[in-house]
């Protein structure tokens, strides 16, 4: 594929309007709005930049990292241990109810190499194949942190002016991430936003809920 078309499969997979769900997911961000911890633009942009160097943000960077790598043998493996990874009932419900509706969506691009509940980044990074990875993962992690930011646009709620600022501002860190998870391997695999994996368990037990995680 041409650099341009590569560009606009990206934009395609990648979009809001693509049909995974993804508006549907916080990724445990409504608990932390409910509980005061995100609050305005200079609560939410720490957080979201937190996930993406050091949370789910990362571990899904260098999930995807290897199934953009591995053949059809080592794609299934790391399959499994994403699965495995996901940290709470609604974190797993999440990725691998996205990954599925990717795979069925992207069918439209030819046959896919995986079928079923898939974790999210493994499905894509393996459509991603033809595509040079640090553009895959520049556009994988810029997704993810916008559609918390469209949370927090929703539920804090967050002026849309101020959302696009703190994904403006979030740019060195997902450049940087992309950077270090483009040349990673499954060793690197690691977390430690606690909080936000705890947010995401606590959203189970919220009363009443926006999203579905």
């Amino acid at each position: 594929m041409t650099t341009e078309a590569q560009l606009l499969r990206l934009l395609t997979w990648l979009s809001p309007a693509f049909p995974v769900g993804a508006f549907g997911y916080s990724h445990g961000l409504e608990t932390a709005i409910r509980e005061g911890a995100v609050h305005d633009a200079d609560t939410l942009s720490p957080w979201i930049s937190g996930l993406i160097e050091y949370g789910s943000g990362w571990t899904d960077a260098v999930l995807f990292k290897a199934a953009w790598a591995a053949n059809a043998e080592g794609v299934a493996d790391i399959a499994e241990l994403a699965d495995a990874l996901a940290p709470s009932l609604e974190r797993r419900r999440e990725t691998m109810s996205q990954g599925e509706a990717f795979l069925i969506a992207a069918r439209a691009w030819g046959p896919t190499a995986l079928s079923g509940p898939v974790a999210y980044p493994v499905a894509v990074g393996t459509a991603a194949r033809d595509i040079p990875i640090e553009a895959a993962l520049t556009a994988w992690l810029h997704a993810f942190a916008a559609n918390l930011v469209s949370v927090a646009v929703r539920a804090v709620p967050l002026g849309q002016t101020d959302g696009v600022a703190v994904i403006a501002g979030l740019e060195p860190i997902v450049l940087s991430t992309v950077a270090r998870a483009a040349v990673s391997t499954l060793d690197d695999l690691g977390s430690s936003a606690l909080l936000s994996d705890i947010a995401a368990m606590r959203h189970e037990t919220l009363g009443v809920r926006l999203f579905i995680s």
